[in-house]
């Protein structure tokens, strides 16, 4: 941009880099958003639909935002976990929340046709924070604070309206009834009275959706590429759960043509206790147990093995190229 007289205005335009050797947390949440389910009538106490159009607009921000390690949601919020090493817009804050939380808006509205058969009466709002988290602990414990909470609200919102539509009652006359109720209280009543266990419910109302990064499929250079269709497939975490990231590409022969296998990855939604150690235990690339040091190292470590890679992928297929060009001049 040219030098003016009106350029010392970007003087007071203030400094927000993140701190280094953080994990970078973007919690989005609907803002409104209880007017907005009723305007649309969104089912009690949980609505697949829109549950899913949240997943399916978180999806495309993880997409978008490689960077992302996890994401996980419940109810009209989702929050998005950004690897300690990312340098994503310099790692300037405001550029990464509002491009996240406009995305995902978007997002949103965009896939409103796949999941509802009407119109949307008005465009939905979110707001959204950034918080940075120290170490792995901290990270972790913020994902298990953000499970017990959908384990909390959802028990609540599970009875409260059981009590509401299936017994008549008002609004203030369950509030009175479930005033200092606890857990364990709110499970007999649910089971005492409408015969519901709640441990039956579907694990993504009780648990809520994550979304990490998964082999999905092997994309062949002069070959065929074969896709795994993510969206249509409900039973994903089962199709993947022996999959494994494959570290480099894979030479493969067909008919003395020489073809290269290039891991493809997607995101996939799990409705799993994230609380439990096993967890990671069974995803250990998310967020694994290292220090500052070792993280740093680390990342420095797989980008340059992931460089190396890229060259010997991009050498053999030169190469392939020559090796067809010199058969067809024979």
């Amino acid at each position: 941009m040219a030098n003016s007289q009106y350029e010392y205005v970007r003087l007071f335009e203030s400094s927000d880099h993140a701190m280094p050797d953080c994990w970078m947390v973007v919690r989005i949440d609907g803002r409104g958003f209880t007017k907005f389910c009723q305007k649309h009538g969104f089912e009690k106490p949980n609505d697949i639909r829109g549950l899913n159009l949240m997943n399916r607009a978180a999806t495309q921000v993880m997409r978008s935002f490689t960077d992302i390690v996890i994401a996980y949601g419940i109810s009209d919020e989702f929050s998005f976990v950004f690897h300690p090493s990312t340098q994503l817009y310099r790692r300037r804050q405001s550029k990464i929340l509002s491009s996240v939380v406009s995305l995902f808006t978007a997002q949103y509205i965009h896939n409103w046709k796949k999941f509802f058969t009407f119109e949307m009466q008005e465009p939905p709002s979110f707001d959204a924070r950034l918080v940075l988290y120290p170490n792995v602990k901290t990270i972790r414990d913020y994902l298990s604070w953000r499970q017990v909470d959908a384990h909390i609200n959802n028990l609540y919102n599970t009875l409260f309206w059981a009590l509401v539509t299936k017994k008549g009652l008002t609004n203030v006359e369950v509030q009175i009834i479930l005033k200092d109720t606890n857990s364990a209280q709110k499970n007999e009543i649910l089971f005492s009275e409408f015969a519901i266990n709640y441990n039956d419910e579907p694990a993504q109302y009780r648990k809520g959706s994550i979304l990490v990064w998964k082999q999905i499929s092997d994309s062949v250079v002069s070959g065929r590429e074969t896709s795994y269709d993510i969206d249509e497939c409900n039973d994903v975490a089962k199709v993947l759960e022996d999959e494994h990231y494959r570290q480099s590409s894979t030479p493969l022969s067909n008919d003395n043509q020489r073809s290269y296998v290039h891991p493809k990855r997607d995101v996939v939604v799990l409705h799993e206790d994230l609380i439990s150690p096993s967890f990671y235990d069974r995803h250990p690339y998310i967020i694994p147990y290292m220090s500052f040091t070792d993280q740093r190292k680390f990342a420095k470590s797989e980008q340059k093995k992931q460089r190396m890679l890229n060259k010997q992928w991009e050498s053999r297929r030169q190469q392939d190229i020559v090796d067809s060009q010199t058969g067809d001049a024979l």
